[in-house]
């Protein structure tokens, strides 16, 4: 069975609904597809730290009432080291931005259901997706949907199916650079039902490790504390989850958790990722097809947001006034984002983490790293329009 559109889409993740939202509203049609089903997309819990850009888009596309119930604007962040806690005014060091706390599996919720509103051209549970002449004029994608074998007939396709998805496979090895690093350390996550224990992320270093807070709900926290990547999640209790986070968190002036039941605990390896060029004939990579950041910077769904917003407006120049410019300078734009988000996420991880076999030496330009930063105003500002997020056509 064949079908035929003008942008097929694969993955149904922030990458994928965003640009099909934003080319609808333009009257470009696209079909995504996508290989889970709604229930597991949308039952997976991820974080999620929306910088201003994300908000204001979806703000503009109507996609806002639910994130503006629930999910707090936050003004500032604190770190936390050596007993002692700073508070960065992230509004008032970048002209009023801000951020908003809102899980990523939250967005997803209201992207689906604005997607299936729109026309339903959004097919799950499909298996064996294969790209087929992507650098042809008439690029297609093969797959199997309710044990049908259907072909779909594209202009462009956009990857926005994740690291270890078909598109980004489907580039010839030859045509591709890649740059990684792996990081010696994870990430110790849980979600609680508990109070919140404060009204921004709080940030810290310690000898032990690294520790984040963040609220979620009134009921409901995100925590995270630094470990092996390659630990068993199985050896570590709630008891020992708990005391270690109190130690890391522990202050001077006696400040204390709140803690509740632990309803999901998991380990998250961290690492950094990017593919170069972003394109390869008629498909375009998006979201972490593209570029992977450790979760330290908060980057993760708005580079992905950044990417479809520079696609969506190549393809609507194209489309509407048969200019191409945008599109052939799609990977260079998205990569000076990326690059930027990059840094920006290794310069906090490298700040806040303790590295394995680290000596005295090391610790010492870490911590001279933190005074800078929330001493001087110009280091305080640099890290707060980094955090809030860089105008998309910066």
């Amino acid at each position: 069975m064949n079908m035929r559109t003008r942008v097929g889409i694969i993955g149904a993740g922030p990458a994928g609904l965003m640009l099909s939202l934003l080319l609808s509203r333009e009257g470009i049609d696209s079909v995504i597809l996508e290989r889970r089903d709604r229930e597991e997309i949308e039952a997976t819990i991820r974080a999620g730290v929306l910088e201003q850009g994300t908000v204001d888009l979806m703000t503009e596309m109507g996609l806002d009432e639910r994130m503006k119930r629930e999910g707090p604007v936050h003004h500032g962040i604190e770190l936390r080291f050596d007993g002692e806690s700073h508070r960065i005014h992230l509004s008032e060091l970048t002209n009023g931005r801000a951020i908003t706390v809102y899980p990523q599996h939250e967005v997803l919720k209201d992207l689906i259901a604005a997607r299936l509103k729109q026309d339903g051209n959004l097919l799950f549970n499909v298996k064996d997706v294969q790209l087929s002449d992507v650098s042809s004029s008439q690029p297609r994608i093969l797959f199997v949907h309710e044990n049908e074998q259907m072909e779909l007939q594209c202009e462009y396709i956009a990857g926005c199916d994740g690291f270890h998805g078909v598109s980004r496979s489907s580039i010839p090895a030859a045509a591709q650079a890649d740059f990684s690093r792996t990081y010696p350390f994870g990430w110790l996550g849980i979600l609680m039902q508990a109070p919140p224990s404060a009204e921004e992320l709080i940030y810290a270093y310690h000898d032990r490790g690294f520790a984040l807070v963040s609220t979620r709900s009134q009921d409901l926290q995100r925590m995270y504390i630094q470990c092996d990547p390659n630990d068993d999640i199985a050896r570590w209790s709630d008891e020992m989850i708990l005391e270690e986070l109190q130690t890391r968190l522990a202050t001077k002036d006696n400040w204390q958790l709140r803690v509740g039941p632990i309803i999901q605990k998991n380990i998250l390896a961290m690492r950094s990722f990017v593919i170069e060029p972003m394109q390869y004939g008629r498909l375009f990579l998006a979201g972490d097809a593209a570029h992977i950041v450790p979760p330290t910077g908060a980057k993760g769904l708005n580079l992905a947001v950044a990417d479809v917003r520079h696609l969506a407006r190549a393809l609507t120049l194209f489309y509407k006034q048969n200019q191409t410019d945008l599109l052939d300078a799609y990977s260079t734009t998205c990569l000076r984002r990326v690059w930027r988000a990059e840094h920006f996420s290794w310069w906090m991880t490298s700040m806040l983490h303790r590295f394995p076999d680290d000596d005295v030496f090391y610790p010492r330009l870490q911590r001279a790293q933190l005074e800078y930063t929330v001493r001087s105003r110009a280091a305080a500002a640099s890290l707060a329009e980094n955090y809030v997020g860089l105008p998309f056509d910066w």
